[in-house]
């Protein structure tokens, strides 16, 4: 299926998913999808699929998870693909027709701390892929997933971890505050204003907004305090060279769905001088040879049989 949806069918997770995560730079969004298959494939190897069982992709998108789920399984797979996003539930719905698989799907708009139209002990195995990470309360939602797995159900869930960022964001915001007239710092100021536009700088942002609002730590605890029994978390770091090397893609992607991008941001908030000012440090940078980290908290839990 194509990437582009029309306008009327889109939102702020479409509209990043298929446009702005990528800058909408064919090459990059190779790079880009050949590491979220990897993401999709880790959380499937660990959640141990077998033939006539029932999966519920939560957060589902546009059912990369639920998809490649399939593909291993054959046609006594039962997928649920919940999402809060209509337009992404729709794309997903048009994917499973065109890829025959519409019939072993079941399609619910809802959040993931309120699955109420899943019946209680229904479902063997639970994924996620970079959904808590939206949800401000994430023990709410775990303990849905509680209920609606079968004892000796699994859950096996990827989640992005920003609180780096964040943390970035906030000694940013020090050092500018902390300047003085003798260390004054012109870049500092516009690279501390772009990145607080896409991360909270201060404690009581990072507290309220549910993609820093927790560690890999905590997510831990949160499925401990859910009910849930032998977990396994890992934590990933990956530092690898940047796939971007385009000044015009840097500019227009986002890290994530509520995240202006650069361009935007500029456009915004710099004068026409200090956009040309902020570039002329910057693109050298971003066109030559440059590393970028992804931080991901791999997890898988039982439900107890008793």
């Amino acid at each position: 299926m194509s990437d582009s949806l029309h306008t009327s069918q889109s939102d702020v997770w479409t509209e990043w998913l298929f446009h702005r995560r990528h800058a909408d730079d064919p090459v990059y969004h190779q790079a880009v999808q050949a590491r979220v298959n990897k993401y999709a494939d880790h959380v499937l190897d660990a959640a141990h699929l077998a033939p006539s069982m029932t999966l519920a992709d939560i957060g589902s998108g546009e059912g990369l998870v639920a998809f490649r789920a399939i593909e291993r399984i054959g046609p006594s797979l039962k997928l649920i693909l919940t999402d809060i996003s209509a337009p992404m539930l729709s794309h997903a719905e048009k994917s499973a027709i065109q890829r025959g698989v519409r019939s072993q799907c079941r399609f619910l708009e809802c959040p993931a701390e309120n699955l109420k139209e899943i019946a209680d002990a229904s479902v063997d195995i639970i994924t996620t892929r970079a959904v808590l990470a939206y949800v401000q309360n994430k023990t709410a939602a775990l303990c849905e997933f509680h209920r609606i797995l079968k004892p000796g159900g699994r859950i096996s869930i990827a989640e992005p971890i920003f609180q780096d960022e964040a943390f970035a964001a906030r000694a940013l915001k020090h050092a500018v505050d902390t300047q003085t007239p003798q260390t004054h710092d012109r870049f500092l100021i516009l690279l501390h204003r772009w990145k607080a536009s896409q991360f909270p700088d201060n404690e009581e942002q990072m507290t309220k907004n549910p993609l820093t609002n927790y560690s890999e730590r905590d997510l831990l605890r949160f499925t401990q305090n859910s009910g849930f029994t032998e977990i396994h978390m890992e934590l990933h770091i990956d530092v690898f060279p940047s796939p971007i090397i385009s000044w015009i893609t840097f500019l227009n992607n986002s890290p994530h769905p509520w995240a202006p991008s650069l361009n935007s941001v500029m456009g915004a908030q710099f004068s026409s001088e200090e956009q040309q000012f902020f570039e002329q440090i910057l693109r050298p940078a971003i066109e030559a040879p440059s590393v970028t980290t992804d931080r991901i908290a791999y997890l898988t839990a039982k439900k107890p049989l008793s």
